[in-house]
């Protein structure tokens, strides 16, 4: 299947806003940090493990990192070895270390990653805001860097909240804390 045609129109709209970006020192900074900190999902692994250790947090630090383990496996060895797709260039000289993955772009695993462990990390917690946001920080830093296509980034993002989804609907945790609502 051709995924770059068919999306290459929407792909070449979203690049061009992050085009200008990419001649920006603190734009590059931050989200090449972003993306490489997430590499092997790194952050996401460190963000359950603290979350583990605050007031019950165990079982659902252990629920997101068993969870991320799956998705791994289930991007990297499954979904990726059906598209094969190429990943974008970068024109010029790359203002910071990056490492290029070996997969298929599509879908991404950061973005899926992301926003999987956002949707598990997130529940019952009154932090949870901060995991979706550190999600939309790394999701477009793998467009940025180009890593990703944007609609390999948005592929990831929907394998990611639907993967969550169903770990969360079938591995539910109850709380002892007393929810506000």
């Amino acid at each position: 299947m051709n995924l770059h045609k068919f999306f290459e129109p929407f792909d070449s709209r979203v690049d061009a806003i992050f085009l200008p970006l990419r001649d920006v020192r603190i734009a590059n900074r931050v989200l090449f940090a972003a993306s490489n900190v997430a590499d092997h999902s790194i952050l996401w692994f460190f963000l359950a493990a603290a979350r583990g250790l605050r007031k019950d947090g165990d079982k659902y630090a252990i629920r997101a990192a068993i969870a991320l383990l799956a998705e791994s496996v289930l991007v990297n060895l499954g979904l990726k070895t059906l598209f094969r797709r190429t990943r974008p260039e970068w024109e010029g000289d790359l203002p910071h270390d990056i490492r290029t993955p070996l997969t298929s772009s599509f879908p991404s695993g950061h973005a899926s990653a992301a926003f999987c462990a956002a949707i598990l990390l997130s529940d019952n917690d009154p932090l949870g805001l901060f995991y979706f946001l550190f999600a939309l920080l790394v999701a477009p830093s793998r467009i940025h860097v180009r890593m990703h296509h944007a609609s390999d980034v948005l592929a990831g993002v929907t394998v990611g909240v639907t993967f969550g989804v169903i770990v969360k609907k079938l591995f539910p945790i109850s709380s002892s804390r007393k929810s506000a609502i």
